[in-house]
This record gives structure tokens, sequence and C-alpha cells, in this order.
């Protein structure tokens, strides 16, 4: 397995260390529930440093991100992100990413999920026609995401930056605990504020960064927090999850990420005449959220169903929402089913369990 340059500190804290999308990660520290407590109400910090970054520089790099996702990364300026996601040759989903700004109309950063780091590297490079200049940075990067209320109150002690008032999904770059060139984001995948900060790997910086922020956050009561407070966190606010939720075979209309694909963009984007269609024709499943009425926890890949008991989709995410102390959930239903209130049926264990179509996000 793959390590990131704070594994052994993950470890040395006792963490429940587990393989994902091949990189040996925290799961938790002192459990699930109480670390998406600690971010939904203080700050807790993810490493995340196993997601992937590409830059695209050069006269040809906006053309390219045009042609590759499906949002219009036209409309950013420096210093702005943007979510977005890069479809197939069948109108499905490679992968859902995230573009940076840094120098308008000249260089870009993606970042795109851990597990599809090779596969959307292939991808670009495929359609990579005009020789933009592509960095593969992956290796190289640390990624941290500090969450929560206080996240960002904690952090501004280590920086000059104003990062208080840093607007969602716009960044800023400069010198954080010591470090230089340290680009902060305000983006994340708790719903809970917070930022996130991307730096080089060199020259001891991933400790010296790691110390600072638990060592301004001490008072506070700071925590590491793992990828299973992760997943919860992400489902109460209804964000999808690449893999479970989306994939290659769900298209963004499907997903529900209609609002990220621009179908009149200036330069068209991979398979937008297919979209285009599904979006005349209506599409045969949606993405939904639902909460349980009945007592159960619904589990990926259970079989939703009518009243009648015949099948009409699939769960996709399920847990117990630590926030909510009930079951929620996300899944694909046939469109007729996926009308907010709708009562649909999860079967686990043969056994068909009610719930009701609601509107994310949970919390």
């Amino acid at each position: 397995m793959k390590t990131t340059p704070f594994t052994q500190k993950h470890i040395s804290l006792g963490a429940k260390m587990a393989e994902f999308a091949g990189y040996n990660m925290p799961i938790s520290y002192t459990g699930i529930n109480d670390e998406h407590a600690a971010v939904r109400n203080n700050a807790g910090v993810f490493d995340v440093s196993h997601m992937g970054e590409f830059i695209v520089k050069g006269e040809h790099a906006l053309d390219l991100i045009q042609r590759v996702t499906t949002n219009d990364a036209s409309k950013l300026s420096n210093g702005k992100a943007q979510y977005s996601c890069l479809t197939n040759n069948d109108g499905g989903i490679v992968d859902d990413l995230i573009v940076y700004c840094i120098d308008e109309n000249k260089v870009y950063m993606l970042v795109v999920n851990a597990s599809n780091i090779e596969k959307d590297w292939n991808w670009i490079s495929s359609h990579n026609t005009k020789n933009a200049e592509l960095q593969n940075i992956s290796e190289r990067t640390c990624l941290l995401a500090i969450q929560g209320p206080n996240a960002c109150k904690i952090l501004q002690q280590l920086t000059d930056i104003d990062i208080m008032n840093l607007k969602y999904y716009t960044f800023v770059k400069g010198k954080f605990a010591g470090v230089d060139n340290v680009l902060i984001s305000a983006t994340g995948y708790t719903g809970s504020g917070g930022v996130e900060i991307y730096f080089d790997d060199k020259d001891d910086a991933a400790n010296k960064v790691w110390e600072a922020i638990f060592e301004a956050g001490k008072a506070q009561g700071i925590k590491p927090i793992g990828l299973g407070a992760r997943d919860t966190l992400r489902l109460e606010m209804g964000f999808c999850l690449y893999g479970n939720d989306i994939d290659d075979t769900t298209s963004p209309l499907e997903g529900g990420l209609g609002w990220i694909t621009k179908l009149n963009k200036e330069t068209p984007f991979t398979a937008k005449e297919i979209i285009e269609l599904q979006k005349a024709k209506g599409i045969k499943r949606k993405l939904v959220g639902f909460v349980m009425i009945d007592r159960g926890i619904p589990r990926h890949d259970y079989v939703i169903k009518d009243i009648a008991g015949n099948a009409i989709g699939k769960v996709t995410s399920g847990t117990q929402a630590p926030s909510l102390n009930k079951a929620i959930g996300m899944g694909y239903v046939a469109t007729e089913h996926a009308a907010l209130d709708s009562e649909i049926y999860i079967d686990i264990r043969n056994t068909l369990v009610k719930a009701k179509v609601v509107k994310a996000p949970f919390a």
C-alpha cells in the first residue's frame, strides 16, 4: 500500500488504519460518531493527501479543460474554484473534480479522486490534442482538510492571509505555518465550513504544518479525523461519493449534477449531444435522498422496491446519521418514484422497510 507523508502520525495516534484507493489511510481514531461531532461542532483535521492533483498550463489549457469538463471554466478568474465532472463517450461520469484557476487562461489545477488518478490522467491526456502542458503533481502534494465552525479561527493564527473572510470556492496562496506557497481553499466535503490546504512535500513541510495546526488548536480541542466520519459528514450534506453515488454508468443529469452541466457553453464537452438528448427526452432514473421511516439502516447495493415489492432501484450510500439520530441514504430510483415525499421501501434482509424521499442536505 502507498502511504502519505502523515501515515506514521496516524499510526502513532492509534488510528484504525485500512486500505483506501491503494493507500494506508486512517478510518477512525476515537470513533466515527465522536469525530463526526467534533467537525460539526468544533474543528477536525483530515489527511486527504491521497487525492490527485494535475496542473494544466499554456495557451491551450482552458480549451482542454472546457472540452473534458461539463462546467464552464471560462467563468473562472484568478483565485476562484469550480466543482465539475469529466464525462466519457457514453455520457457517464469519469470522475468529479474541482478546477482551480491559478492564472486565468494560463494555469489551472485539477483535483481528482484518489481512486481515479491514473484513469483521469489517461483520459485527459487522450484529449490533449493541442498539447497543453500537463503535470501530475499528486505524489508530491500534501493535502489537509481542516473542517468545522472553528477551523478558520484556529488556522488564522498561522498565517497573515485573511482566511476568516475567504468566500466559498475561492482560494489564496501564501505563507502558512512558516511554509511558503501554500494554497488555502475554502472548499470541503463536510458542510461545516473550514478550508483545505495544499503544499509541496519538501523540507519537512508536512511535519511543520501538521504540528503547527495541532499546537494552534490544542486549547480549542482540535482533533484528527478519519475517513469514516468524512463519509458520514458528506452523506448528511447529500454530497456524492464517486464509485458509490456516481460512476462511469451514471450521467450528470441522473446524478443530480445538472447544475454543473453547461450545455450552452461555447466549447462543447465530451458526449454533450447524449446529455442534451437525455434532457430533451427525460431521464429514466434519478439519484434521490431518503430518510428511513421504519427502523433499519440502508447499505450500499440494497435493493429499493415499491409497496408491491417490485424492484425500482438500488441504494448507493446509507448510514445512521450521527447529527440526526436517524438513518438516511441515497440511491437511484425510477423517475416516477423520485418525487419528494414518495414512499419507497428498502429490502433489508428480505424485509421491506419504509423510507421517504427527501431533499438534500439532510442536516
